[in-house]
């Protein structure tokens, strides 16, 4: 429960709907999970590996396994993931303000629930003030839990929270293909699949939204990875991780897009789609208050899962390669954290290159150099102890042969898809 916690979040119930209206329903969707389990599961079983076979996270992790400049490698990811997890806090905020005016409107009182978003562009001060309350309330939840340890904290929150999402998905899914008009929206999210619209670009996008939606990146699954036994079976764990990721995004997209199709709105609305589209169909439909309130609950619980997994990585960075106990590591990048997320909160034009840079981008990078660094870095024998315990021999070699040669190519064709679409402006998605 806790890995699936720390995969499932914003990526499942926020961004896969809109990346599956963006790239065309059903043949995203079929290809997203084949490369989920093709390239998504080797590539969790890589990390986890790296991470148990070193005993560390990102920052001592790759300078254990033995690759070039590791150390300092390490130190970039841990930057990294502390920029992200700022502007990933940022974001989970406004889902918690959004749940809240869900909450308020049950009892008719009125709250204006986008202002707390980011002007396009210039300063709203409301905005900047509401996200600064709302940034602060998350960050100091996440500190509670991660002071807590990881079983007493983290692990108990996960047992609660994961099974809640589901639960929460199915009443909106059961509400959701009802409604008149939704079997529409359905054969387009499932079944409408048409050869020639799978093109290169909707495959990347699938490849890019796994590695995004599994936390992979060298970071948050090395340092999980890091606290498994040496007896726990990573085949089993990757599958059953990528399994409730997968079921996680494809409710998700089941519970929204029929709505969509069922009241004619667009489904290629973007990142907009779940805070501007998802409040009018919940205020069309009978009950919708009552709805919408359990819909951004569930995923404030999903996303905060994998917030806390952030600043896991920054914790055990600090813990493990500093004289900082764990309650004084979480102080300070509670605070570090907050001053990182203060330059997003600005406007949409902060934070979206923000995003690009440091989620798609880097995290790509990460998931990169750690399967480079398990099929090329550490020893063969070491490898396959740790990835294939007690396995067939043959099928230890295959899984061995697939990481080394085709995974790193996959998603080095992600990275240089990024590069060209949101980089350099090329042609071919976006």
């Amino acid at each position: 429960m806790t890995m699936i916690g720390v995969a499932i979040g914003l990526g499942n119930v926020w961004r896969f709907p809109y990346m599956v209206g963006r790239y065309g329903g059903a043949p995203f969707v079929l290809f997203y999970v084949l490369v989920i389990v093709l390239v998504g599961i080797p590539a969790l079983m890589a990390e986890w590996t790296l991470g148990r076979a070193t005993r560390r996270g990102p920052v001592g992790a790759f300078e254990k396994a033995g690759l070039p400049f590791g150390r300092a490698v390490g130190w970039f990811f841990f930057v990294v993931v502390t920029a992200a997890t700022a502007y990933y806090t940022n974001a989970l905020g406004w889902v918690l303000f959004y749940a809240v005016g869900e909450a308020a409107a049950l009892f008719g009182a009125g709250l204006d629930a986008p202002a707390i978003l980011p002007p396009d562009a210039g300063f709203d001060l409301r905005s900047f003030l509401l996200q600064t309350a709302c940034t602060g309330v998350v960050i100091l939840a996440c500190a509670l839990v991660l002071a807590r340890g990881l079983r007493t904290g983290i692990e108990k929150a996960s047992k609660f929270i994961v099974p809640a999402l589901l639960g929460i998905l199915v009443v909106l899914i059961v509400r959701s293909v009802t409604l008149p008009g939704a079997e529409a929206g359905v054969a387009w999210y499932l079944g409408a699949f048409e050869p020639e619209a799978l093109t290169g670009a909707v495959m990347l996008a699938a490849l890019g939204q796994a590695i995004f939606t599994l936390s992979l990146g060298g970071t948050y699954m090395v340092v999980y990875g890091s606290y498994l036994n040496r007896s726990d079976p990573l085949p089993f764990n990757a599958a059953w991780t990528a399994g409730g990721d997968l079921a996680a995004g494809l409710m998700a997209g089941l519970a929204i897009m029929p709505a969509v199709f069922a009241f004619g709105l667009e489904p290629a609305g973007g990142p907009g789609l779940l805070f501007f589209t998802l409040p009018k169909i919940f205020a069309r439909i009978p009950a919708g208050g009552f709805f919408g309130l359990l819909f951004f609950a569930g995923l404030f619980g999903a996303a905060f899962l994998s917030d806390v997994a952030a600043f896991e990585v920054l914790v055990a960075g600090l813990t493990d390669n500093t004289r900082l106990g764990r309650t004084k590591a979480v102080r300070l990048m509670a605070g570090v954290v907050f001053l990182f997320a203060l330059p997003p909160m600005v406007n949409m034009k902060v934070f979206v290159p923000w995003d690009l840079t440091f989620g798609s981008g880097m995290q790509t990078l990460g998931a990169l150099l750690s399967v480079v660094t398990v099929g090329w870095v550490m020893r063969r024998a070491d490898a396959l102890r740790e990835l294939t315990a007690g396995g067939r021999a043959p099928l230890r070699t295959a899984l061995y042969l697939w990481l080394k040669f085709v995974v790193p190519v996959m998603i080095a064709l992600v990275g240089v898809w990024w590069l060209m679409t949101d980089v350099l402006g090329g042609a071919g998605g976006g």
